[in-house]
């Protein structure tokens, strides 16, 4: 579920913060600029592990801060495909089943993913497993909060960087339609369609 990455970033560090060992410092300045964001093919940035080495620092013309080229090692949020997670059933619509773990929530369990037969019900929105006994089809219902395992099988990321606008017009059409459709940076897409996977209730009460 969570790995570390090695990166490279320069980092700047203002004048008044010289009396406090560099270290310290760029590791501050490290995790306000990655932590809690997606950096695009690589995943959720939690939090910095170490810094592997610190090049020399320059000040340079007209600032009089220090630029110091850093190599660290990251520990990333980004769960392999076939990995096996459990969180908890944020919300249900027609696209699936919104699933959270609390400290990532842009994960989706599409319908023809889902234990078949399943159905929507509009009235309690919510999804429902039939399931099929011998006695008969009954009707599991995936109901908001309650725990779910479910295996990754894909991931999509989206490059949420901004881009200029081509004219005026432009601009003002395509801010309207980022407004409307705002895509999350990294989505999973999970599939609970096989024994073993789907709400803990189902397995455990007997």
């Amino acid at each position: 579920m969570f790995v570390l990455v090695e990166m490279t970033d320069t980092v700047r560090i203002p004048p008044w913060q010289f009396e406090r060992k560099l270290n310290e410092s760029i590791a501050e300045e490290l995790n306000k600029k990655l932590a809690n964001k997606v950096v695009y093919n690589v995943g959720l940035c939690i939090c910095l592990y170490d810094i592997t080495k610190l090049e020399d620092s320059y000040i340079f013309p007209g600032d009089g801060a220090s630029h110091t080229k850093v190599h660290f090692r990251y520990v990333v949020f980004h769960p392999f495909l076939d990995e096996i997670l459990i969180g908890q059933i944020k919300s249900c619509s027609q696209d699936g089943v919104h699933v959270s773990i609390g400290f990532f929530d842009d994960i989706v369990i599409p319908p023809e993913s889902l234990q078949q037969p399943a159905k929507f019900d509009e009235a309690e929105q919510v999804w429902v497993w039939e399931y099929e006994t011998e006695e008969g089809a009954h009707d599991l219902y995936m109901d908001i909060g309650e725990e779910i395992r479910f295996r990754v099988v894909d991931e999509t990321f989206v490059d949420t960087s901004p881009t200029g606008p081509s004219s005026a017009e432009a601009s003002t059409s395509t801010a309207t339609e980022e407004v409307q459709k705002k895509e999350a940076p990294y989505t999973l897409v999970g599939s609970i369609s096989e024994p073993g996977l789907g709400l803990l209730s189902w397995w455990t009460n007997t």
